[in-house]
């Protein structure tokens, strides 16, 4: 009986085995109903195209014409804005603190305390890290030794493993600076200036708040000095230069900035937006210099 009863526990559990190992139900009276679903192969295409009709296609926007949509110019080494507000950004060549001893520290400490006591208008601090480029020195010492006369083959070799060496401790790590920067900004009313037309307006407007800057400017220049500070001012081109590097750090490193510069003044058109005016006067300019040459060219072969 036991034998018979452990074989028909064997034959169910083989059967419980077969139907699971098959997906199919274990009692056979319960088959699986198939249900005929028609199809669809393009579903995901019919997806696709539902989104497309539905999500409608949004511009990209201009972030960089965006973030500068308040800036009016940038000209007499200050930033203007459309609400007349002035910017000027200098430049600060810090003392090395902690080189100091307790003294020197102490009156460093109240030099930059009694500066900012007196401020009464704003003053933000900007820090600006720079890969270091050491392209212009290697272009001295380059110059240095193609123009030396008395340099025999072993320095000219020496001279050129320095300059590899340089380049490559340039290149294997990249090395930063840091570049600090004060900046003062200053709001003029145009509605409390009197002038006759709107081309003295702008003048007075502009000279107001470059005085009013400038002072502001000059009084740090004059009390940082005392703790070996120094404050020079951001020029035009300078804040061009600080822009240009805010936005392409690191393609800064190889297309300089100065090498720019110097490209747009050798180039025949320069790219910048120009008055219709100007753009006259360099034609007639580029006219007269061909016609001279010209002329010199035919003098030379009579």
């Amino acid at each position: 009986m036991s034998t018979l009863l452990l074989m028909a526990a064997i034959v169910v559990g083989g059967w419980i085995f077969f139907r699971v190992l098959e997906k199919q139900p274990i009692l056979p009276w319960k088959e699986k109903k198939h249900t005929n679903v028609p199809l669809n192969t393009n579903s995901k295409n019919n997806k696709t195209k539902k989104k497309k009709h539905e999500v409608e296609i949004e511009q990209e926007p201009n972030l960089f014409e965006e973030l500068f949509s308040d800036v009016r110019d940038v000209t007499t080494h200050m930033i203007r804005f459309h609400d007349n507000s002035f910017t000027m950004i200098a430049e600060v060549d810090p003392v090395n603190y902690f080189l100091k001893n307790q003294d020197e520290q102490e009156a460093i400490d109240i030099t930059v305390e009694s500066w900012t006591a007196t401020l009464n208008y704003p003053v933000g601090i900007y820090l600006q890290n720079r890969f270091i480029d050491v392209s212009e020195p290697i272009e001295l010492m380059a110059k240095a030794m193609k123009e030396s006369e008395d340099l025999n083959e072993a320095a000219l070799s020496y001279g050129q493993a320095m300059i590899d060496d340089i380049l490559a401790w340039q290149r294997d790590t990249p090395r930063y600076e840091t570049k600090r920067y004060l900046i003062f900004t200053h709001k003029i009313k145009a509605s409390d200036i009197t002038a006759d037309s709107e081309d003295e307006l702008e003048t007075k407007v502009m000279e107001k708040a470059f005085a009013e800057l400038m002072r502001r400017l000059t009084s740090a220049r004059n009390q940082l000095r005392k703790a070996d500070i120094t404050v020079n001012l951001v020029p035009t081109e300078g804040i061009y230069e600080l822009l240009y590097y805010t936005f392409n750090r690191r393609k800064a490193l190889k297309h300089r900035f100065k090498d720019l510069v110097e490209q747009e003044k050798n180039a025949l058109y320069i790219t910048a937006e120009q008055s219709q005016n100007r753009i006259e006067l360099v034609k007639e300019a580029i006219e007269q210099h061909e016609a001279e040459t010209e002329t010199t060219t035919k003098r030379e072969t009579a």
